[in-house]
């Protein structure tokens, strides 16, 4: 008899290595750069001090130009206004797209794309900028990589139960600054009256505001009450209070990768079946990055099959590991466990898709608590879910072949 899942959640991504998509802003000049979080960068005129001239970024890349302040408009290419802007110290919002070989391909702010005699420009007053920079997004690509194979390190202690609530961090909206009264307002009471409405409108406004931003902290008060509520009392008794609190869990941990989890509760408190939705080998990175010396660029280096099945390896036991951390530390009446991982394969005898278990583990919490979890460091997952019982047929270079998954009875 199959599970009977009670509830399904897809947890988001937190990291992406997708090197495709554009993100990488950048605000560069020979003083220095800085990193922007997000894609876009700001984009307008930024003028050259003490000449006149300005450089003006426009959606249109042919119809960026520099213009002069005296004897009409000037006219130069925009490699030439990109020059002068930079050598005056000014600096220029920049995005760069990093493609899979590893080239940069140059944007303005605004996300128009640079002309090659731009992108040289920018390269020539900038080249170390750019390095920096580069140099530090390529540490924390190969970070979001290692980190595949490390998601155990994050699982928490089984003792860690209940829920610390989270103050309101929205600040209250800023009281209005209301125009005071004037002598001549004395000489002319239109005047007067016109001022008093509209400190009056400000102040509604204002009140309006206020009420909305208590309405939204009592919400969020309320919310949060009951959160704890339900995680330091509900989940000792009540199926649906368990299950809320697993699932808002397990969407509040940072996922590299999309992952789509069933869980189901049985008759009682006592124990749970969890159905993981595994990435398949071929979603996975398959490369390391470095950055050659003096060139404003990023190398792929490829991993070898070996460390590639191993990174599969770890990532698929260690999702396995942080999902019974999680049931483990948020439902204290849970006895017994059992973590069950599959992937999308075709069938070859009919073309069509088929769910491959890779793996099915049944873990008591007794056992799951004799874990150093000040130690997950020094924790293989491969390791630490062979000690329990598991049912998984892998052969020692990597290579999962079908199993059937334990039940909940």
């Amino acid at each position: 008899m199959g599970f009977r899942f009670q509830r399904r959640i897809t947890l988001a991504p937190g990291i992406r290595l997708n090197l495709s998509k554009r993100g990488l802003g950048l605000s560069v000049g020979p003083r220095g750069a800085s990193l922007s979080v997000g894609p876009s960068g700001v984009h307008g005129h930024a003028g050259i001090p003490g000449t006149g001239l300005g450089y003006r970024q426009k959606l249109n890349p042919r119809n960026r130009h520099v213009s002069g302040s005296s004897g009409g408009a000037g006219r130069s290419s925009p490699a030439d206004g990109l020059d002068a802007l930079l050598s005056q110290g000014e600096s220029l919002p920049v995005q760069l797209e990093i493609d899979a070989q590893g080239g940069i391909h140059y944007f303005h702010g605004d996300g128009t794309p640079m002309r090659d005699d731009e992108a040289r420009v920018l390269r020539r007053h900038a080249r170390e900028s750019l390095r920096v920079q580069l140099a530090q997004h390529c540490e924390r690509l190969n970070a979001d990589l290692d980190r595949l194979g490390k998601l155990h390190e994050d699982a928490p202690h089984p003792h860690h139960n209940g829920y610390t609530t989270q103050g309101f961090t929205e600040a209250p909206p800023s009281p209005p600054e209301l125009s005071p009264p004037v002598w001549w307002h004395l000489l002319w009471p239109p005047a007067k009256r016109q001022v008093a409405m509209e400190n009056q409108r400000r102040q509604a406004v204002f009140e309006e505001a206020y009420r909305s931003w208590e309405w939204r902290k009592a919400e969020h008060d309320a919310a949060e009450f009951a959160r704890q509520q339900r995680e330091s009392e509900g989940v000792m008794h009540d199926l649906d209070a368990m299950a809320q609190t697993l699932g808002e869990r397990l969407e509040e941990i940072d996922w590299p990768r999309e992952t789509a989890i069933d869980f189901d509760l049985g008759s009682d408190v006592s124990t749970i079946a969890v159905d993981i939705d595994l990435p398949s080998e071929d979603e996975m990175p398959d490369r390391y990055w470095t950055m050659p010396a003096k060139q404003v660029k990023l190398t792929p280096r490829k991993l070898s099959d070996t460390r590639q099945r191993k990174l599969y390896r770890d990532h698929v036991h260690g999702i396995a590991f942080r999902v019974l951390g999680a049931v483990f530390a948020r439902l204290p009446t849970v006895q017994e466990a059992r973590v069950s991982g599959c992937r999308q394969v075709t069938d070859a005898a009919t073309g069509g898709e088929r769910d491959q278990y890779l793996y099915s583990v049944k873990v008591s919490r007794s056992q799951w608590e004799k874990i150093h979890f000040d130690k997950l460091d020094q924790v293989d997952p491969v390791a630490a879910v062979e000690a329990f019982a598991l049912r998984r047929d892998m052969t020692k270079t990597g290579i999962f072949r079908d199993i059937e998954p334990f039940k909940l009875v």
